[in-house]
């Protein structure tokens, strides 16, 4: 299976009736600024650079952003943020991403989300990540070189140790807590780092800064750049 396959899959996932059928009423119904649009209104899967060596894991695409375009991220304040720090460090040709087909291009980065589907009100249940998971176990089976991986918010974060299989792993000496700013080294050497997620409530309460953000990337932008290959 290649990416563009599990793609696919994702799209046509008809696992969780809840989701979809929240996805489907957003869609119907649409926010008034999107009145015109026809929403995507089904779940998004994963984008980016097949070989890359970052991974980001964000919690679900947004209701009136990756629901409404089709891409993970995109056209909503989360997207802002964080395709303006991948533009800033090399990872993206734009610093804003509007639409799917907005020419926008990551290199050496894939994005990626615990949940595919819009929850009600950013909360998908227990049972509805266990049965997305499948997506992310199979992403990191399709994305060889990835050994940075960021993960946005707790959910987030969980799933990914999930996904790899370190969730209360008997390999690990300790118990892993989710953070700001934590990077831990796993004993496969792959470094997992935490970032509060850039959504609206921690961005406008000022629990995430953008100092804070901008800092996280740059920490990335190092730990990629020291594991090149140095010249001969």
């Amino acid at each position: 299976m290649q990416l563009a396959d599990l793609s696919n899959r994702v799209v046509s996932c008809q696992l969780c009736p809840r989701l979809r059928a929240h996805c489907m009423e957003v869609g119907r119904l649409r926010r008034r600024q999107f009145a015109t649009e026809l929403y995507w209104a089904r779940p998004v899967p994963g984008f980016g650079d097949p070989q890359a060596r970052l991974l980001i894991v964000g919690l679900a695409p947004a209701a009136h952003g990756g629901n409404r375009t089709g891409r993970i991220f995109t056209g909503d304040s989360s997207g802002d943020w964080l395709y303006d720090a991948l533009h800033r460090f090399g990872w993206a040709n734009q610093p804003v991403s509007r639409s799917r087909d907005d020419g926008l291009q990551l290199t050496d980065c894939y994005i990626t989300a615990a949940a595919r589907c819009a929850p009600p009100d950013n909360h998908p249940t227990r049972e509805e990540l266990d049965l997305c998971r499948r997506y992310l176990i199979a992403e990191l089976e399709l994305l060889p070189r990835v050994h940075i991986v960021l993960a946005l918010g707790r959910i987030g974060w969980e799933s990914w140790l999930r996904a790899a299989g370190w969730w209360r792993s008997p390999a690990l000496t300790e118990r892993l807590e989710f953070q700001h700013g934590r990077e831990t080294i796993l004993p496969d050497q792959t470094r997992l780092l935490a970032s509060y997620h850039p959504s609206r409530q921690n961005t406008n309460t000022g629990r995430l800064t953008r100092p804070m953000w901008l800092g996280v990337f740059q920490r990335i932008r190092i730990l990629v750049d020291e594991s090149l290959p140095q010249p001969v």
